[in-house]
């Protein structure tokens, strides 16, 4: 079995600051990474930690050593990809001895990570909040599938390849989804598309193949598909994916807070 644990959209800011002025979102990673230590026994092994963009809430150098300091005592394997509010360059910085990461260019990457090709996908457009998967992304994932092929493979990327129904967040999402499910559709392996951006769980299909948004610790967006919803986050704190591949792929979404039980029936 292998088993990858997604975390999203954490938004880390230098230490003290809080994210729109109200949000303190180191202290929700914090009791995330709190819970998650709690409840490893019952988990089963955990082959890594993926952290699906908006690792921080602006690109920053002090905000990226706060993120690993927070995240750090978990002690497994960490993999990253960029999200709409991270930069390429300071990022590709803070985590300079993660050799998966490119030297240069997008940052792009596929490794084998047990029993599963694990990919992750840049869709970064800089200074926008709208993704994209532009030539060099697509042709990176099509050699990275041909080449793992005949192993399960678990897709990250940030923004979600399909739209979400809330009005403000499908305008900043990933730009074009036809390209990306063409592609899929010509792999008969079984991929696993997973995403973040929109701070909440929704699954969908793409190319034939299963994908799912991860919801964020410190924050959400409301499930509001009226015209004139409010453009807006609301203050609630959510938990974690918890990826399985064992003769098929299993996903579990965890809060973050566990709630008064067991209790018998």
């Amino acid at each position: 079995m292998t088993a990858v644990l997604q975390i999203t959209d954490t938004h880390i800011v230098a230490p003290g600051r809080l994210v729109s002025g109200q949000l303190d979102t180191a202290g929700s990673l914090r009791k995330l990474v709190a819970r998650i230590e709690q409840i490893k026994p019952q988990l089963g092994p955990i082959d890594a930690v993926l952290v699906s963009g908006d690792l921080t809430d602006d690109g920053a150098p002090e905000s990226y050593a706060h993120f690993k300091s927070l995240i750090a005592p978990l002690k497994l394997p960490l993999f990253v990809i960029s999200g709409n509010h991270d930069l390429r360059t300071p990022m590709r910085a803070a985590f300079a001895d993660h050799s998966y990461l490119p030297s240069s260019g997008k940052l792009n990457w596929h490794i084998q990570l047990g029993d599963i090709n694990l990919i992750g996908l840049d869709t970064l457009i800089e200074g926008e909040g709208r993704g994209v998967i532009d030539e060099t992304t697509l042709d990176f994932l099509e050699q990275a599938l041909i080449k793992g092929q005949s192993r399960p493979t678990l897709l990250a990327l940030h923004h979600p390849p399909f739209d979400s129904g809330i009005a403000f967040m499908d305008e900043l999402g990933l730009q074009d989804h036809k390209p990306l499910a063409d592609l899929l559709q010509r792999f008969d392996s079984d991929i696993r598309i997973v995403c973040g951006h929109i701070h909440s769980t929704i699954i969908a299909t793409i190319g034939g193949k299963t994908a799912l948004s991860a919801p964020s610790p410190s924050s959400c967006f409301a499930y509001d598909t009226t015209p004139d919803a409010p453009v807006g986050f609301w203050e609630q704190e959510d938990g974690f994916m918890l990826h399985l591949w064992q003769n098929g792929f299993r996903s579990i979404r965890i809060p973050i807070e566990a709630g008064l039980g067991p209790n018998p029936f």
